[in-house]
């Protein structure tokens, strides 16, 4: 497997990064794009066809779907438009979600499935999409999301949190994965709310638990300290420890 950092800035798109966005591709399998959110579409045109993509979405909070409107234009008035529609998991709401944003005007639901085959993740839920498998599992986040964990026909993983808080689920998720993408929106500090994301104290402890091989941390917001959050995870964790980048590319 080979994952493309397109977007890695947390809960908004950053100075230098567009909000999240991870290009998963491997042998015989076609391309994936794990969440989608804004600037994430102009970033996707460096390395794939956006018409040839499908999306995994681990929840629908805009900084991870919101530049799906601009897909739906992509493949409908493409002078050259993709055959036939784009998978697209996510929750439950996830075409109501879609449908709204990209409306033409306001209390109006656009009708996607013109152009979106859509299906649901459901907790515990395994399916197999070209050569890899894909295990969905509810985390501990305010609307309905979900952790992924994809493992290809070598048994190598590579486990994305999306968003949560601490939670024993996202552990065993990552159980001995290859490498955990973990979120880190915040340092551990008193005040910060319980059940929205991770410090970075927090995703060195789930890689420990989980026995990860390396740990990459991303989502973290523009006005967190990366510096901090990486000195964190290295306190709580004794292997490899990299913050993402956009444009960052990690063969799995």
């Amino acid at each position: 497997m080979r994952m493309t950092v397109l977007g890695c800035s947390g809960s908004v798109g950053g100075p230098d990064s567009p909000a999240s966005g991870y290009l998963l591709t491997a042998p015989d399998t076609p391309p994936v794009v794990i969440d989608f959110g804004p600037g994430v579409l102009g970033a996707l045109q460096r390395y794939e066809d956006p018409g040839s993509v499908s999306i995994f979405l681990t929840h629908l909070h805009a900084d991870h779907c919101l530049d799906l409107p601009g897909l739906l234009v992509w493949r409908r008035y493409h002078p050259n438009p993709p055959d036939g529609r784009a998978i697209i998991y996510g929750p439950t709401d996830s075409h109501h979600r879609i449908g709204v944003a990209s409306a033409e005007c306001a209390g109006d639901l656009d009708d996607i499935s013109d152009t979106i085959d859509l299906r649901t993740f459901a907790d515990g839920q395994v399916i197999e999409y070209g050569t890899l498998t894909v295990k969905s599992v509810r985390v501990y986040h305010p609307p309905e999301a979900y952790g992924l964990r994809f493992t290809d026909p070598d048994g190598r993983t590579l486990v994305y949190t999306g968003d949560t808080g601490m939670c024993d689920q996202v552990v065993e998720l990552a159980r001995d994965a290859d490498v955990l993408l973990s979120e880190a929106s915040w340092t551990h500090s008193p005040d910060r709310p319980e059940g929205i994301h991770l410090s970075g104290t927090e995703a060195g402890q789930i890689a420990t638990r989980a026995g990860v091989k390396e740990l990459l941390l991303t989502h973290i917001p523009p006005w967190t300290s990366r510096e901090d959050v990486i000195a964190e995870a290295k306190a709580a964790f004794a292997g490899p420890v990299h913050a993402v980048s956009a444009g960052d590319v990690f063969d799995i």
